[in-house]
């Protein structure tokens, strides 16, 4: 089955190569990275333009940063048009372990239509928060899960493989939140549509290098997303 692994970067320029490489390593066939870089100062675009010369890999730069919802969306639709048949997402900053793909991958061969590296189910866990920002994950996923009625713990996980039938059939394109509420979007119209999730246990490292790109306007947005799921949407 074709495969596309999207990577939003915005200055990864010392994480890509050595994360492209250790993914490609893994030898998993038919398997190609989609990067969708928004104009990186830091040269993460130019870096990845090099890498493609060796990879299967595709690059396409975006004009400023946009946000990581834009960028998924962005990359899911180059990976359909491409005849993709799994579509998979993760960090470029090795906050997700390239090694944990194969299990993800696995879970789709088991039938499974959608699955997510979850730091929340048994076997999951985060190095690198501080016990306050654990806290307010866990209350804030907590909130969400209850007042939309979703099975899947880990809602927010940004580490996740699912069948590209999917994206067509939830109408992705429409999506206009970003960070974890698109996150948490996505799985909530997956839900709604009653495809089978799985989530398979992952360490989440915070940052090995670089800056955390988590702001206050992601934290409202994703509240703003949950009443909007809630009370707006059917």
């Amino acid at each position: 089955m074709k495969k596309f692994i999207i990577l939003p970067t915005y200055n990864e320029a010392e994480n890509l190569p050595k994360l492209v490489k250790t993914i490609f390593n893994l030898q998993i066939p038919d398997l190609n990275i989609i990067v969708v870089d928004d104009n990186s100062p830091d040269g993460t675009g130019q870096i990845a333009d090099r890498l493609a010369k060796e990879f299967s890999l595709i690059v396409i730069h975006r004009q400023g940063k946009q946000g990581l919802g834009s960028a998924c969306i962005t990359g899911f639709k180059k990976a359909l048009e491409l005849g993709a048949e799994i579509v998979c997402q993760m960090d470029a900053d090795f906050s997700h372990n390239p090694q944990d793909l194969p299990s993800l991958l696995e879970q789709i061969d088991k039938g499974y239509d959608f699955v997510i590296g979850s730091r929340r189910v048994a076997g999951g866990n985060i190095k690198g928060w501080s016990r306050y920002r654990n806290i307010q994950s866990i209350l804030a996923m907590s909130f969400s899960r209850a007042m939309l009625g979703l099975k899947t713990r880990d809602i927010t996980a940004g580490y996740r493989c699912l069948k590209a039938a999917i994206l067509k059939d939830i109408d992705f394109q429409t999506i206009k939140s970003n960070g974890y509420a698109f996150q948490e979007e996505l799985i909530y119209r997956s839900e709604k549509k009653g495809y089978g999730i799985a989530e398979v246990p992952v360490t989440f490292i915070d940052r090995k290098f670089g800056k955390s790109k988590l702001g206050v306007k992601d934290v409202i947005e994703f509240f703003i997303t949950v009443f909007r799921l809630r009370f707006i949407k059917s």
